[in-house]
């Protein structure tokens, strides 16, 4: 019989304010007894992991330090937030992470008053944090704000455009951590690099600054020879001459796991004022060494045993969409030189390993930067070289300019793969692809292509390949009905749908449901207990007009079925079609509803939102009830 883990100081602390009464020399027991508490609850519930292991001290010496909630806390992505939402008192409630009804695996405002933004997508923590800092300069609130933002998600433009924003704000009370957790800790973040770190944090060093800064102040040439001064002897010491210029005091790097040093550090920068950045390195994984031999791998894990790290078996047999992609990549950069494959930083989830292995001079991962991979997309298109975007559906939503600008009104010949269209379960409403056909049914130029099943998905793929302009593919997170993938690739008939399904002779009213997607297989199964026509249309632009117009003359009742909302969505493109060739039919559209959809196990929110075969079967009897 297994006895239940005891965590002395731990189960002490159900909030920051119980932490702050721990002895500071017992802190490092805190940061053990998190991440042992962290490593017994993910490996039950699965999540994001390695990226929370390396941030556990940090956690602990910032919930220490500052008063939180009153300073304002704000997690970048929120990777790394589940430690924080140990401490903050969530403990007893991290076995129900990422499931229906139970923690969100982001900070959540709702959830939280020590959540102080929701976050989830990259790169918003620097711009978020600032806006908090001037509210309280405004409002005369004495309160600090603090951005943790990791070195990926610095790569974007959003968190450069926030740094400049908030440099030379000399009083806003900014402090932007960078938890660099990509190198090691290298020979010069010791010990006399933490003791430089605590001294220029200290009030020594910054009140003579400020007061040199008073004196020189008459003396402008011997101000500025001093200001070279401590540059050339900061930038010596320091790696932070960039941020300096920038506007903000640099610190750093100091050890990320060292708890005395950081509790040091944080202790003076708090009584800083104007925009502070520490630069902290952690190691991803800490304190767990499977996770450190292989971060990525355990950057986001299913459920496994502790001991040895092994997840529990796979149902096997059915290929992801995902990697029916990366396939088709590599297949078709074989038959074309001129294919080249650009990622926003998501080799691994857009089933990109195998295509960097194969074609490495052809593979272009641009960083947590989806803007510039659409425009950077554009430019190979220009000089004739077939670009292919492999991008999650929500990450597209933060290039939406620079697919219109860039990208579409120039006509240009570039390929998107859209995985995670639709829900996608456990990420929750921050990764859910709701929106894509709406907003891409709008722009000009843009054709759009949804496979029912896993073939399907390949052939589209190469059907949109072939298309000389803009066309996108969506499809979702996971695996579809099992359809067998065919290596051969055969195009598609441009802008035409399919019958799946011809309903029997009957005397009640005639229904024909026109699915886009993989919602096509339950729609076919609530049509087996309907006895309706079933429809595969595979385009939603350009969309088979011909094909909506025959089944609208011969059917009672036109049902549109998809996972994306349904607000502008692929029913909405139906309806506007009926109307513009004078068709006047009862139609019911059937999506996901105009609100966000919480986490959960993805079949299970399917279902809530009516898309599995008994909601859709449902939904149709309602409405024939009504005719």
């Amino acid at each position: 019989m297994n006895c239940p883990v005891k965590y002395p100081l731990l189960d002490s602390i159900d909030s920051p304010h119980d932490l702050r009464k721990i002895d500071r020399k017992d802190l490092p027991q805190v940061a053990q007894e998190v991440r042992q508490f962290l490593l017994g609850s993910v490996s039950q519930t699965g999540g994001h992991f390695a990226s929370n292991l390396g941030a556990v001290e940090l956690t602990v010496a910032l919930h220490y330090v500052f008063e939180t909630p009153h300073d304002r806390l704000v997690w970048d992505v929120g990777h790394q937030s589940y430690p924080h939402k140990i401490l903050t008192g969530r403990k007893h409630r991290m076995h129900t992470m990422r499931q229906q009804g139970g923690l969100a695996g982001f900070p959540k405002r709702d959830e939280s008053e020590y959540d102080t933004f929701g976050v989830g997508h990259s790169s918003t923590s620097i711009g978020a944090a600032l806006g908090m800092a001037e509210a309280a300069l405004l409002k005369g609130e004495k309160r600090k704000a603090i951005a943790v933002i990791g070195d990926g998600a610095m790569t974007a433009g959003q968190a450069i455009e926030a740094l400049f924003n908030a440099g030379h704000r000399d009083l806003t009370d900014l402090l932007v951590i960078l938890n660099d957790n990509e190198m090691s800790i290298s020979p010069n973040v010791g010990a006399f690099n933490n003791y430089l770190a605590k001294l220029l944090s200290g009030k020594f060093y910054n009140g003579i600054r400020q007061a040199s800064g008073k004196v020189l102040d008459a003396m402008p040439p011997l101000k500025e020879l001093a200001k070279k001064g401590e540059e050339s002897v900061k930038g010596f010491l320091t790696p932070g001459t960039l941020f300096e210029e920038i506007g903000f005091n640099y610190i750093g790097p100091i050890d990320g796991h060292d708890m005395e040093t950081l509790v040091s550090t944080l202790s003076n920068i708090k009584e800083l004022h104007g925009p502070q950045f520490l630069h902290v390195v952690t190691k991803k994984g800490n304190g767990y060494k499977l996770a450190v031999a292989d971060p990525v791998k355990y950057h986001a894990v299913t459920p496994f045993t502790p001991e040895d790290g092994m997840t529990a078996g796979k149902s096997g047999g059915k290929p992801s969409f995902t990697q029916v992609f990366g396939d088709w990549l590599c297949d078709m950069a074989k038959l074309d030189e001129k294919l080249i494959g650009i990622t926003p930083a998501m080799r691994e989830g857009s089933g990109m390993v195998r295509f960097h292995a194969e074609h490495p001079d052809r593979y272009f991962d641009v960083g947590i930067a989806e803007q510039h991979a659409v425009t950077f997309a554009g430019g190979l298109a220009c000089e004739g070289l077939k670009p292919v975007v492999a991008i999650y559906s929500t990450f597209l939503q933060r290039a939406y300019d620079q697919l219109i600008h860039d990208v579409a009104l120039q006509n240009l010949d570039v390929t998107f793969a859209i995985d995670r269209a639709g829900l996608v379960g456990a990420d929750g409403p921050t990764h859910a692809g709701s929106f894509d056909l709406s907003y891409l049914r709008c722009i000009p130029n843009v054709a759009i292509l949804a496979p029912g099943d896993e073939n399907e998905c390949r052939q589209m793929l190469y059907t949109a390949y072939q298309y000389p302009g803009t066309a996108c593919v969506r499809y979702p997170r996971g695996s579809g009905m099992g359809a067998k993938v065919e290596a051969n690739m055969v195009a598609l008939p441009w802008g035409k749908g399919e019958i799946r399904r011809e309903a029997a002779p009957s005397e009640g009213k005639k229904v024909a449901i026109l699915a886009f997607g993989t919602v096509l297989e339950p729609a076919l199964k609530a049509a087996e207990a309907l006895n309706a026509t079933v429809a595969n249309m595979r385009f939603i632009k350009p969309l088979d007009t011909e094909l909506v117009a025959s089944l609208a003359a011969s059917h009672d009742l036109i049902v549109t079925v998809e996972d994306n909302a349904i607000m502008g969505g692929a029913g909405s493109a139906v309806i506007e079609a009926m109307m513009a060739n004078g068709i006047c039919k009862p139609v019911l559209q059937l999506g996901l509803p105009d609100s966000y959809v919480e986490h959960g196990e993805q079949k299970a929110i399917l279902a809530l939102c009516g898309l599995d075969a008994t909601g859709i079967a449902a939904s149709i009897e309602q409405k024939l009830a009504t005719l």
